[in-house]
């Protein structure tokens, strides 16, 4: 692999620095998961966009600036460097928009692409329901055709950012009768369909980055199917892919961390166990390592690859090293990470640790992801 970037490589990291130092707002904006906090993160996503920046992989036409994914992590690691804030929108540019690249007709692009790119509209990702979380083939949400509609009726939950969202891709049961992953669909749906209701689910904070979903004889038009019909668990798949293995948790979101975890320890190391320092140098190890996989797994994309089944190692191990992470950090701070209100660098280590526990579960549990690799990557019976 080649470890050096090119001239244009580095003069669109020097652009993408020099931008985010003018534009990056002075103070930490709220939690993008209450209400006011959802306005102002969708205000700096309209403000990439006035930069080009909302996501740069994407062609021209659709709101981006036709660059490869190299490109994109070197955007990655200046974004985090920069302390910018979180994409509210991470389920549109990251999940649902390279799905709809890949499945999407040309008039779905072109309606849907833009309008996630500037901010104007935010997605939510509608698969999980109460009796199908990890276990997704036990989807029983159905949608009946009806004309130039199907009729959606179910309920839907884990529904994350569907509290403050505008759309949503939900997976339904478009053929009656059928089982496990056969006749499921993907559709594009408003959050403000007649039929459909909202209510939030607090997390362990206190804030409702989740949502359940009730679906009561919901129309949606056909022409917002992605794929065709019955093809929605191949859709899935491919968007689990970006989930858990590339663009969901770019590297950039680790090194920074590692590199905040390492200046916490030198602060710290005169009064904490110096065995921690061990910790300290496994997380920055683990950050860079993931760092090149990523990089790896973007040159081989670029090359006409594909991402498999090996996606769910990936996910494990960010996963699992973000918790590691944390809890370093924790152990240097002591009782000091209680604190409601801790400065400096300091300031996000409790919430951080609090968000990596849910890491092992969301994207498809862990569990899951390991009986995928042995049965997918390593080629063992089922257990």
């Amino acid at each position: 692999m080649q470890l050096s970037f090119t001239p244009e490589q580095d003069a669109f990291r020097l652009e993408v620095r020099q931008w985010l130092q003018t534009h990056v707002p002075q103070t930490r904006l709220p939690s993008f998961d209450t209400e006011a906090g959802f306005a102002l993160h969708r205000a700096w996503e309209r403000t990439l966009a006035q930069g080009n920046f909302g996501m740069v992989t994407w062609p021209k036409a659709y709101g981006g600036r036709g660059l490869n994914l190299i490109e994109w992590l070197i955007f990655e690691e200046e974004y985090y460097r920069a302390g910018a804030p979180g994409r509210v929108n991470q389920n549109g540019i990251f999940l649902l928009g390279p799905t709809l690249m890949e499945f999407g007709t040309d008039a779905q692009k072109a309606r849907f692409l833009p309008a996630m790119a500037s901010g104007d509209e935010i997605w939510a990702q509608a698969w999980s329901e109460p009796q199908a979380g990890s276990d997704l083939a036990a989807v029983s949400t159905t949608a009946v055709r009806d004309g130039d509609h199907y009729v959606l009726n179910g309920h839907k939950i884990w529904s994350s950012r569907a509290v403050f969202a505008d759309w949503a891709f939900v997976l339904v049961r478009t053929e009656a009768g059928s089982q496990r992953h056969k006749g499921l669909s993907l559709v594009l749906m408003d959050l403000k369909t007649e039929g459909v209701t909202v209510n939030p689910i607090p997390q362990i904070d206190g804030e409702a980055g989740f949502a359940e979903i009730f679906l009561e004889n919901a129309r949606v038009p056909v022409a917002n199917r992605l794929g065709d019909e019955g093809q929605g668990w191949h859709v899935c798949m491919a968007t689990a892919g970006f989930e858990r293995g590339l663009m969901l948790r770019s590297p950039a979101r680790y090194q920074e961390a590692a590199r905040k975890l390492s200046a916490l320890y030198l602060e710290h190391r005169d009064r904490v166990d110096p065995a921690i320092g061990r910790d300290v140098a496994q997380a920055w190890m683990n950050a860079q390592a993931y760092a090149l996989s990523i990089y790896s797994t973007a040159c081989r994309l670029q090359a006409g690859g594909s991402i498999g089944a090996e996606a769910s190692c990936n996910k494990i191990f960010w996963s699992e090293m973000d918790i590691a992470l944390h809890q370093t950090a924790l152990a240097i701070l002591g009782p000091f990470a209680e604190l409601a209100e801790p400065v400096g660098e300091n300031h996000d280590w409790l919430g951080g640790y609090l968000f990596s526990l849910a890491g092992p579960i969301y994207a498809g549990s862990n569990e899951i992801q390991r009986n995928i690799i042995a049965e997918r990557v390593l080629g063992m019976p089922r257990g």
